[in-house]
């Protein structure tokens, strides 16, 4: 009888060691910048220790900056999508054609910084993307760039000043947005930008703020453009931190909720305090190494307004055809940005 008792205590103690070994969870997270950039230091490894904090050690992550999982920027979502990354933070925008009604965000002259564009992005795509273009993925958050604006080794007076420029663009409306204002539109990975523009391959390139120092932007480009305040970007580029759904589903519910918790309402405003914190630190920097900084107006946001109206018709049209109102989804994010504002 007690070596029975006995036996049944290893075998009780033995069976709960391994339901405990076996409940840690690894998560693997990639994405296209390098390790140094705002999203890896700032965001991306403390929310990881976060969630390893309040596991108890039970989650842990696996970082892969700058595509070291393989593929390009492009193929991240579908990464996410197969389970080659648990995890990825991207660009929808970089995978044309398939999340349409998020790029609403990316029309010309829309959001004017960081801190409304993130809750306005990720309000919108609560409302009209969670359940329809994003419904195969767990949506961790929503965010937008800051700002894409222009950076160039010709000078940036007026808006007169962006024709002929040749800029890297980020995205499919950044390239239609400087076409319209005459420039011409070069589509570069970003780990190649500074090279390409340092041999006069292009002049510059469309970006946000946050990325200029990372990607080396204030070391190639002299010339600058800054919206007045409360003036919309000519565009953002929408970012979103994506894990696969069927590795959130296979969790324990305590480590669902612990990630629930760090998601979402919390991860968006870690990502703006970081964002508004590099955006400064990246201004003061290029202005400290000789670089100018020029601020367009509200004169020249509505000149280039009129220019690239035709770029947010054509989006327009081409949502109309998949069945949504494309004006109806402009209006909501106009209505969005004049509440917090």
């Amino acid at each position: 009888m007690k070596t029975t008792k006995l036996f049944l205590t290893l075998a009780l103690a033995t069976n709960t060691s391994s339901v405990f070994a076996n409940d840690n969870v690894v998560l693997k997270i990639g994405h296209f910048l390098p390790a140094l950039s705002t999203m890896h230091k700032q965001v991306l490894e403390p929310w990881c220790q976060d969630l390893n904090n309040d596991s108890q050690g039970r989650i842990s992550c696996q970082l892969y900056p700058s595509n070291q999982l393989g593929g390009t920027a492009g193929q991240l979502i579908d990464q996410v999508r197969t389970g080659v990354a648990d995890i990825v933070w991207t660009a929808p925008g970089y995978s044309p054609g398939r999340f349409k009604t998020i790029e609403a965000l990316e029309t010309p002259f829309l959001l004017p910084n960081a801190k409304v564009g993130n809750k306005v992005a990720w309000e919108f795509f609560q409302k009209y993307a969670k359940d329809t273009e994003f419904k195969a993925f767990k949506v961790l958050s929503v965010q937008t760039d800051g700002g894409v604006t222009f950076h160039s080794n010709k000078p940036l007076k007026s808006v007169d000043d962006l024709k002929g420029n040749k800029l890297r663009t980020p995205t499919r409306l950044a390239s239609q947005i400087i076409q319209a204002l005459g420039g011409s539109a070069i589509s570069i990975a970003p780990s190649q930008v500074a090279e390409s523009i340092s041999k006069g391959v292009v002049d510059g390139a469309m970006g946000a703020w946050e990325v200029v120092p990372p990607t080396k932007l204030d070391e190639v480009t002299k010339y600058h453009v800054m919206p007045t305040a409360g003036q919309p970007f000519p565009t953002v580029t929408v970012l979103t931190l994506v894990m696969n759904q069927k590795k959130y589903d296979s969790l324990p519910v305590d480590l669902k909720a612990i990630i629930d918790k760090h998601s979402g309402d919390a991860l968006i405003e870690r990502i703006t305090t970081a964002w508004e914190k590099a955006e400064q630190e990246a201004r003061d920097k290029t202005l400290a190494t000789g670089g100018v900084i020029n601020e367009f107006g509200a004169e020249h946001t509505v000149q280039m307004q009129q220019l690239t109206e035709k770029v947010t018709q054509s989006w327009i049209e081409s949502i109309n055809k998949s069945g949504q109102s494309g004006q109806q989804l402009i209006d909501e994010i106009k209505n969005m940005v004049k509440i917090l504002q």
